[in-house]
């Protein structure tokens, strides 16, 4: 199995870059907050099991284990996700998924503040290109800029927000990932998150908590919360566990591939030149980073006697 490990990761790759296709047309009909909501009802239904399962790991987990899973489901789960949403709604759904490859660079640096573990020497010089490609995908004409116009920025904010979350979440999860499993934790960040998005799916404005009217819709729910949530995530950590970290990196090509080309051809959601060039600036650049990073931290790891 070891030795197809890495097509596994491509695979899960794949399947979470298909998210936009089921995500884009449900705005159409239902509000970012009752998308998300609706997708951690079937999570959880479904991770019930693995939580029973791991009953007596979860009550022995320490207060600041119980703090960095709440932050997990309330910030990765809830906010990020929610965030996620709107953005694809809003804006250009490659543009969304694109910058969330900024993901690695806000780890790093939120692991040397919350962590204190320190970026290797590779970050730094991949950082300006890094930011120069999400530069250029932010904005469809690159001569614009950052100008505040009335339909433009918001989208962008929220999918760096999102970004920004989900990568405070990976930092959160590496500290309980030695007491469980990744299934596990995944678990209960679908569970702690679902009271709070119920909280905000009845706070909503009545017209905002329609519900999905058709079979069609309903089982787009389904299939969101399963195939590039559940199934992919499956996946992609069961090859983690036999692939090293520079060879996931480039494994993880297949995400924002898959869902630019997904985007662009179902969905009609095209990107200008330059955010086309911005985006093969930011995923190369972030590729690298992580690739030659982990092989950096691979080779200073002492090896057993």
């Amino acid at each position: 199995m070891k030795k197809y490990s890495v097509l596994l990761v491509i695979l899960g790759s794949i399947l979470w870059g298909t998210d936009s296709l089921f995500r884009r047309p449900l705005t159409q009909e239902l509000s970012p907050v009752t998308i998300v909501f609706l997708e951690h009802c079937v999570l959880c239904l479904v991770m019930i099991p693995v939580l029973c399962r791991a009953k007596s790991q979860v009550l022995h987990l320490t207060h600041k284990e119980w703090v960095s899973l709440v932050f997990i489901a309330v910030g990765g789960s809830v906010a990020a996700t929610s965030l996620f949403t709107y953005s694809i709604k809003y804006g250009n759904p490659s543009v969304t998924v694109l910058l969330q490859k900024t993901q690695p660079l806000l780890t790093l640096l939120l692991a040397r503040w919350l962590l204190h573990e320190k970026p290797g020497r590779w970050f730094w010089y991949w950082l300006p290109p890094s930011l120069c490609g999400a530069y250029l995908i932010s904005s469809a004409h690159w001569r614009v800029g950052f100008s505040f116009n009335t339909d433009r920025p918001l989208s962008i904010i929220t999918a760096l927000g999102a970004a920004a979350l989900w990568g405070a979440s990976t930092v959160f999860g590496r500290y309980v990932a030695s007491r469980m499993p990744a299934l596990t934790i995944t678990g209960l960040r679908f569970l702690l998150a679902l009271p709070v998005l119920a909280a905000m799916f009845l706070l909503q404005p009545e017209t905002m908590r329609q519900m999905p009217s058709t079979l069609s819709s309903q089982s787009a729910v389904v299939a969101m919360a399963l195939i590039p949530g559940l199934v992919a995530l499956v996946l992609y950590y069961k090859g983690l566990q036999s692939t090293i970290a520079s060879m996931a990196s480039i494994g993880e090509l297949a995400f924002p591939v898959t869902a630019v080309a997904a985007n662009w051809f179902l969905l009609d959601a095209r990107l200008t030149r330059s955010q086309f060039v911005g985006g093969a600036i930011l995923v190369s650049s972030v590729t690298a980073l992580t690739y030659l990073d982990s092989r950096e931290k691979s080779r200073d790891v002492p090896k057993d006697e």
